[in-house]
């Protein structure tokens, strides 16, 4: 059932329906969340069970404001501090230290936590409301494309999930998760923004995951698994000229094929889907889900992306990409 978000009502709504322990999916301007009372064990565990996700693998937990970090977290370093002061709310999660006896199921059963204030006005509408944080992994099956709009969600999980509609996300892929558990800050999971400004707000270099050899072993983090955010379809990076040459190959027979790519293409068989990808990266990341669903709902077996530039702004959607591509 979507509710409008825009509805004191309908986040009334919502919230008493966490605070019952139940589900509620709800916007961010990332992606939709599958958010439940993360305070409650048994609540977070009706996440787990509804997204098939193993039990052990983390979720994050949505605060409406930087106050409510401290149920959850033990200690936050300094640095920790000012990326927070820059980018909440906005599209960044902190992992932390966590207090003892509070949120493990979200955690993991991990002694760390991650934390986020979404830049969404109905979510933080909605948070205020819960008067708790709120445990919100991607909404929609397990390793599968995440939802970027209120009627994606409603696909994955039927009328019976309350979900508050709105709008399609700005953002459009997962927040980048920044590790502040081993002393120095270590990029998890990259998104849309860049490593050079994390590194300008927090003051210091950001490490990166695969870099990291003396500080001790990352925490399980949300979204980092090596398969991930993949549609029905298989995802192969190619380059346009490969793209081309396989076109051409293929010529009038080509079909259940569907094409994501910056270069303008000859493509000789109409049942071949194309859609041109934005030269810029933030409009690219605002559509991948959404291009990827679509590709699905259209037949396609497969579906070829053109390689990203090399610049550090494609890091987030090359992340994702490549996820998508292992499975």
């Amino acid at each position: 059932m979507i509710l409008p978000g825009t509805d004191p009502q309908a986040i009334e709504d919502a919230a008493r329906c966490i605070q019952a322990g139940g589900l509620v999916g709800f916007p961010t301007e990332t992606v939709y969340g599958l958010g439940a009372d993360a305070s409650s064990d048994a609540a977070v565990a009706g996440i787990f069970a509804a997204k098939g996700r193993p039990a052990n693998h983390p979720l994050i937990v949505h605060v409406a404001d930087a106050a409510q970090v401290n149920d959850y977290a033990s200690s936050v370093p300094p640095f920790a501090e000012r990326l927070m002061q820059a980018f909440w709310p906005g599209p960044l999660t902190v992992i932390l230290p966590r207090k003892d006896g509070v949120a493990a199921a979200a955690a993991g059963g991990q002694n760390s936590i991650g934390l986020r204030c979404p830049a969404h006005p109905v979510a933080l509408a909605f948070l205020k409301a819960c008067n708790t944080g709120v445990a919100g992994p991607s909404a929609n099956r397990f390793g599968r494309v995440s939802p970027t709009t209120a009627e994606h969600v409603a696909g994955e999980f039927g009328d019976d999930l309350l979900v508050l509609e709105g709008g399609p996300c700005a953002v459009g892929i997962e927040s980048s998760i920044v590790d502040c558990t081993r002393g120095q800050p270590v990029l998890l999971r990259p998104g849309v923004l860049t490593r050079a400004q994390l590194e300008a707000a927090c003051g210091q270099p950001v490490l990166d995951k695969d870099a990291v050899q003396t500080i001790g072993s990352a925490p399980r983090a949300s979204g980092t698994l090596e398969s991930h955010y993949a549609p029905n379809a298989k995802v192969r990076l190619m380059e346009a000229s490969a793209m081309q040459t396989a076109l051409d190959l293929l010529g009038a027979d080509a079909a259940h094929i569907a094409v994501y790519a910056r270069t303008i293409l000859r493509i000789q068989s109409p049942n071949v889907l194309y859609r041109r990808m934005p030269d810029d990266a933030l409009a690219t990341a605002q559509q991948l889900f959404s291009v990827l669903r679509s590709f699905d709902a259209q037949g396609a077996r497969l579906i070829w992306v053109e390689t990203l530039p090399v610049a550090s702004e494609w890091d987030g959607v090359r992340d994702r990409l490549g996820r998508a591509a292992a499975s």
